[in-house]
């Protein structure tokens, strides 16, 4: 029988999101990789569980996640969620997310009216729960009048299938034009989930922060480490076999060599700050308050551990902050 710790709620702080009444914690756990029907089952509850155990109470997923089958992640998480966490259910964060594909054929993916309202479905069947906290436009769709796609994850939210509604992987111009939507029905939108650490500034820069702080929303960032780029691993070298996300490819414009220069340089400073190179990147993005929250993927104890220890220190001072500028600039 799964007994939480009752001091759980002591050790991560957490963030409102935007101006809404609700909360994410500062660091939650995404079930991209290594949590579907290839992994060990146990071994990946108990992840799980630890998380939950150390104050993660968000718990990130979509429709689409799982190997060798679709959808096995949402059922990992459905099955944890029936068993040892269903008393807590209340105090969850569940999400996931629509818009890639899951099934054959023109309704299998995208923004539909009719993918987003059958896939909500399923996505609540394999979760075993009657709604989701944050249900994610997980792409914009080019092929689908933009007001179709609004209404129907508004539609969601009225039917009682997600209290909130995000967007991910939305431009500054489509997260502008689908927040105009949303304010006309009364659609409580939340929160974009981008791409966005301390190599790929992209959400900076584009603008995109600036108007979800403008907004009165927030930010949740995926791939904080780069796939493990930001962590000692590839501090002798990154291997011709290594793989970024399609998100932050631009990271290697300037070709491997320079991305080796700049993660020494930043873990050199993260090294005067007691603090190892994966602390310091999640510590960066999390030095702004429109960041609610940082999706880690481990599949690891230890690094689930390691990663919670970034909150010890989310502090910068401005020398700090130039140096980080310096070595990424170089």
């Amino acid at each position: 029988m799964f007994i939480p710790d009752e001091k759980r709620y002591n050790v991560l702080p957490y963030r409102r999101v935007g101006t809404t009444g609700l909360r994410l914690p500062v660091i939650s756990l995404g079930l991209w990789k290594r949590f579907d029907s290839a992994a060990p089952y146990y071994d990946r509850k108990q992840i799980v569980l630890n998380a939950f155990n150390k104050g993660i109470f968000s718990f990130d997923c979509a429709d689409h996640y799982g190997y060798p089958e679709i959808g096995t992640s949402e059922k990992l998480l459905g099955d944890i969620l029936q068993g040892e966490l269903k008393p807590h259910r209340g105090e969850l964060v569940v999400t996931t997310k629509v818009g890639y594909r899951t099934i054959p054929g023109p309704y299998g993916h995208f923004l539909s009216r009719k993918t987003i309202l059958q896939s909500i479905d399923q996505s609540l069947k394999r979760l075993g729960t009657d709604y989701v906290d944050i249900y994610y436009a997980h792409r914009f769709d080019p092929h689908t009048d933009l007001e179709e796609t609004a209404l129907a994850l508004n539609d969601v939210v009225r039917q009682g299938k997600a209290l909130y509604i995000g967007i991910s992987n939305f431009d500054v111009q489509q997260t502008k034009a689908i927040t105009r939507l949303f304010k006309k029905m009364g659609t409580p939108f939340t929160v974009n989930q981008v791409s966005y650490n301390i190599l790929n500034r992209d959400a900076e820069t584009s603008g995109l922060l600036d108007v979800m702080e403008h907004e009165g929303k927030s930010i949740v960032a995926y791939g904080p480490l780069a796939e493990g780029l930001l962590s000692e691993r590839y501090l002798d070298g990154i291997p011709d076999s290594y793989k970024i996300h399609h998100t932050s490819q631009a990271v290697f414009d300037e070709g491997k060599d320079r991305v080796l220069q700049r993660i020494r340089g930043l873990n050199e400073i993260a090294k005067e700050r007691n603090q190892t190179l994966s602390q310091l990147a999640l510590a960066w993005l999390l030095r702004n308050e429109v960041v609610a929250s940082v999706i880690i993927g481990t599949a690891n104890l230890q690094h689930l551990n390691d990663n919670l220890e970034t909150i010890n220190h989310l502090d910068f001072s401005e020398d700090e902050l130039e140096r980080i500028n310096t070595v990424l600039e170089k």
